[in-house]
């Protein structure tokens, strides 16, 4: 049986392989702005940011002047994320905590954002439900997510077949950027709704193949279905294979935009 406890540990340690910093910094960088501008963020706030990870939106949120903490599950992402807001003189508050159980009180936070990040806790609900209760009424809940149409989104799909069973009750991370989804996670918890896709351009990899290896290299997800499947060379081939196809020529990763205020 599987507990709570091990599903957590596990998640920790995919996040921890490889380096996860070094795809933030030299890929994902930009969409951290993006949602703070979109969220309003301004001077005298409090923000949360869940699933922070090194901070590309928490830095960019508490140099706008803001109170932030910046929580995540993993800390070795934390570790990096200090010091990566120490070199910018970014001064904001770094948690451990799982988005799915939040260690802070009801209405705490005026604006809680999270960009590429809530989306991997393996149950949604109860992450939606903890970003609703810590947002005060009147606040603001803001989300990038990858979208299951995007780059990301078919690439998990690609790895799906190759990849461990996922917990019974887990949902796929790439339906958070599926506004029906989230529609149905908040339900009448928000008003205000706003969506909208868009994509990162990613000009980094002239093939896919070239594309494909730095996944093997820093991405937690993409190292773990490799681990999975590290015994069997004709498994290995094949997603080698699948993966520099899906790659092959893409230059844009589709993500949805998504904010909305806190109902009372």
């Amino acid at each position: 049986m599987t507990t709570t406890s091990s599903i957590k540990d596990k998640h920790r340690a995919m996040w921890a392989s490889g380096d996860y910093p070094a795809l933030a910094a030299e890929v994902v960088a930009p969409l951290g702005p993006v949602l703070v501008e979109a969220a309003g963020i301004r001077p005298g706030q409090t923000v949360l940011d869940v699933g922070a990870g090194t901070g590309n939106a928490a830095i960019p949120a508490a140099l706008k002047g803001a109170t932030v903490t910046a929580s995540d599950l993993t800390p070795d992402l934390l570790a990096a994320g200090e010091r990566l807001a120490a070199s910018r003189d970014a001064k904001l508050t770094w948690t451990e905590a799982d988005a799915e159980a939040l260690p802070f009180g009801t209405a705490s936070f005026d604006t809680v954002i999270s960009c590429i990040g809530v989306m991997f806790a393996p149950f949604h609900s109860a992450a939606a439900g903890e970003l609703l209760r810590v947002c005060r009424p009147g606040g603001t809940v803001a989300l990038v997510n990858w979208t299951p149409e995007g780059f990301i989104g078919r690439l998990f799909a690609t790895m799906k077949p190759y990849a461990a069973p996922p917990p019974a009750g887990a949902q796929p991370p790439p339906r958070w950027g599926d506004p029906a989804h989230l529609a149905e996670l908040f339900g009448d918890g928000v008003t205000d709704v706003r969506t909208e896709r868009r994509t990162l351009r990613v000009d980094r990899f002239a093939t896919g193949a070239e594309m494909r290896d730095y996944f093997k290299r820093v991405y937690g997800p993409t190292i773990a279905v490799y681990r999975t499947i590290a015994g069997d060379p004709s498994k290995v081939a094949a997603l080698d294979a699948a993966i520099a196809e899906l790659a092959e020529g893409v230059r844009d990763w589709e993500y949805l935009l998504y904010v909305a205020k806190r109902a009372a």
